[in-house]
Parts: C-alpha cells; sequence; structure tokens
C-alpha cells in the first residue's frame, strides 16, 4: 500500500514537472518575437496568469523590412533637374573697355558660372541711368565653333540694334566659348549653356547699372533653345524674341533634324552624339515618351516666364520653319502670349528681312521690357 501511493506521488511529479516544462516551452514560443522589456514581464506574469495557447498568426517569424528605395536624381537635362538648381550669379567684373558704339559703352566683362570664370560682351547706354537702371536684352548667340569663337565678332549689327535703343545688352561667351572657362559640351545634350545664362541673369539683376524687374531675351538659332528653356525655369525674364530657332520638342529633334532643314543634305556630325547617347540609355521616344517630354522645354509652356515672339525665314536651310510654326501653336494652346512671323524665302539669319525683324523685335521688347512695371 505504501509502495503504491508512493509510486503514485512519483508518477504525479513526473506528470506536473512535464506540464511544467510544455508551459514553458509554449510560453518561449509565445514571447520569441517581444521585445526584451515585454518578454520580461510575460514571464513573471505566467505564475499566476491562465497560458493562452498562440494563434498560427501569432507565432510566425519575424520579417525584415525591405530596404529603403533612393528616389533617383532627375537626368541632368530635364526640365526639373534645371529648376532644382541655384544660379547665384556673381559680380560683374570689367576686363576691358572697347571703342564705344553710336550712344553706348562697349566692354569685354566677366562673371561666374559653377565655378567657371565666363567673359561676356556688355554694352551700357550713355547718359544718366533711369531711377531703376537701364533695362537689359540677355543676348543668346547661336552655334559657333567654340575654337572660332570670339567676344567681339559676329552679331555685331544684332547686338548694335538693341543697344542703340537704351538698353544695356549682356551677351553671353558660353563655357569653353573664347576665353571662357570650361569645356564646351554643346547646347542640346547637356545644361551646361542654359545654367550659363541664368547665371548671367542673375548677375545682371546684381549690375549696378541695369533694372533688375526689366530683363528681356533674345537667342538665334541654337541660342533661341537656350532662351526657350531658361524662360521655363526662370520667371525673371520678362519677354523672349527668337529667331530661327531650335525650339522643336525633342522627339522632334530626333526624327526632323538630323540633316538639311529642307533637303539640303548638309550634315551636321556635332549633333550626333548626344542623339545616339540618349537613345541608347533612354531607348525611343515612341517606347519611353515620359522621359522625353521632361527634357523639352515645349511640355512646360504653361511655365513661361513671359510673352514669345517668333521670327523664322521660310528659306532657312539650318532649322526647319516648322519648328517655329509649332511652337507658336503649342504656346496659344496653353493661352500664352506669342507673335509669330515668317518671312518669305528669307534665310536662317534673316539677312534680307534683318532691318524689319529687328524694328519688330525692338518695338515688342519696349511693349513688354522697357514698359514693365
Amino acid at each position: 500500500m505504501i509502495q503504491a501511493k508512493t509510486n503514485r506521488r512519483n508518477l504525479l511529479a513526473l506528470l506536473a514537472l512535464s506540464l511544467a516544462l510544455a508551459a514553458c516551452r509554449l510560453a518561449d514560443d509565445y514571447f520569441l518575437d517581444a521585445p526584451p522589456e515585454v518578454e520580461a514581464q510575460g514571464l513573471a506574469a505566467q505564475a499566476t496568469a491562465p497560458l493562452l495557447l498562440p494563434e498560427a498568426s501569432q507565432t510566425r517569424s519575424p520579417t525584415a523590412a525591405p530596404p529603403a528605395t533612393a528616389t533617383p536624381a532627375p537626368h541632368p537635362l530635364t526640365i526639373a533637374w534645371l529648376r532644382g538648381q541655384t544660379f547665384p550669379g556673381s559680380e560683374i567684373t570689367i576686363e576691358q573697355t572697347l571703342e564705344p558704339g553710336a550712344n553706348y559703352n562697349r566692354y569685354i566683362a566677366s562673371y561666374r558660372s559653377e565655378g567657371l570664370k565666363i567673359f561676356a560682351l556688355l554694352t551700357v547706354p550713355f547718359g544718366e541711368k533711369p531711377e531703376s537702371g537701364w533695362p537689359v536684352v540677355v543676348f543668346n548667340h547661336g552655334y559657333i565653333p567654340p575654337e572660332q569663337y570670339r567676344t567681339t565678332e559676329r552679331y555685331i549689327a544684332y547686338v548694335d540694334g538693341f543697344a542703340r535703343q537704351g538698353y544695356i545688352v549682356f551677351r553671353s561667351d558660353y563655357r569653353g566659348h573664347g576665353s571662357s572657362d570650361g569645356i564646351a559640351r554643346g547646347g542640346y545634350g547637356s545644361p551646361d549653356y542654359t545654367v550659363d545664362v541664368l547665371n548671367a541673369v542673375a548677375a545682371v539683376r546684381d549690375f549696378d547699372a541695369a533694372d533688375p524687374e526689366r530683363i528681356g531675351m533674345w537667342g538665334h538659332s541654337m541660342g533661341g533653345n537656350i532662351t526657350l528653356r531658361a524662360m521655363v525655369v526662370s520667371d525673371e525674364i520678362k519677354a523672349g524674341v527668337i529667331w530661327a530657332g531650335v525650339v522643336a520638342s525633342y522627339p522632334d529633334l530626333i526624327a526632323r533634324w538630323s540633316r538639311g532643314a529642307t533637303g539640303s543634305g548638309i550634315p551636321f556630325p556635332w549633333r550626333s552624339t548626344w542623339r545616339s547617347d540618349l537613345l541608347d540609355e533612354f531607348g525611343s521616344p515612341e517606347d519611353n515618351p515620359a522621359f522625353w517630354a521632361s527634357i523639352s522645354a515645349n511640355s512646360f509652356l504653361e511655365d513661361l516666364s513671359g510673352p514669345l515672339q517668333l521670327h523664322h525665314g521660310t528659306g532657312d536651310t539650318h532649322v526647319p520653319l516648322e519648328f517655329s510654326a509649332t511652337l507658336y501653336e503649342q504656346v496659344l494652346a496653353v493661352g500664352g502670349a506669342v507673335e509669330y512671323y515668317e518671312y518669305p524665302g528669307d534665310d536662317h539669319n534673316l539677312s534680307n528681312a534683318f532691318s524689319q525683324a529687328m524694328q519688330r523685335s525692338i518695338q515688342f521688347f519696349d511693349r513688354y521690357v522697357k514698359g514693365a512695371n
């Protein structure tokens, strides 16, 4: 009898020990995912609290959080990238005094752009400056082989036309041109020249003789492309005038501007690299329309900083007439202010209608820049 009771006590003891061990194992499983402070509280309470068996979902192994994905930076050709930059400009330094014009002084000047020393032609009207300063035309020249470029050569009559009418003219020698620092990487596959021009705007705004609230921009050919891009980035340009501008969207530049504009067959090898590089990296405009729209100023015409005036000769064999005609329709479509003039049979430089085109340009700037409040 005593032996039987002893055996029963032993059996009961073994059973109690087994149950205790099982409870411990279940408790360890239940708090597997808990942080240390919660785990300590739970284990201390199990002596007085009934054990709750875990649901299947409560016992799953911890899942690592997916790694954070960084948002890629915009491509430097995109309008978004340009809008994300700062253009502090710098003090304009007079490097050399030139022979004066009819009623204005002429200088070779310099300013800074992304740490580079950029030279420029600067004209300042004679006489006492207006209380707010002289109105300004930032002048964007077209393509000239950088190694042939000289600050005081070409566009002489163009600069003179605006300078005689009481405007400061500031014509940047884009980086890599003439004596300017840097490498000339072109106006279509790189934002460099647009950056230089936007820093020119900032520099001339701080120039003592200039009115910072009366700045217009003129561009020819490649300079027209720069003007259009600058005007959808900066709100400091009151009006723009573009002659024979390369103002098409990038898809149209790809499809419509590989050779002479009107069938002349003139090859432009200096334009081929940026095309092939962009196509290789981003695919065709048909396959990747979002990217090609993001680098085209034509996609942002609602944001033009002011009215636009366009001029183009129908005999232009360098830049298609349709580029200006299409831009005119695009600006109208978004409710923008735009004027468009065609010159029958005239060439890329509007050689035959130069006086008429210049007079229209001056009248436009007089209305929207000189007369700006």
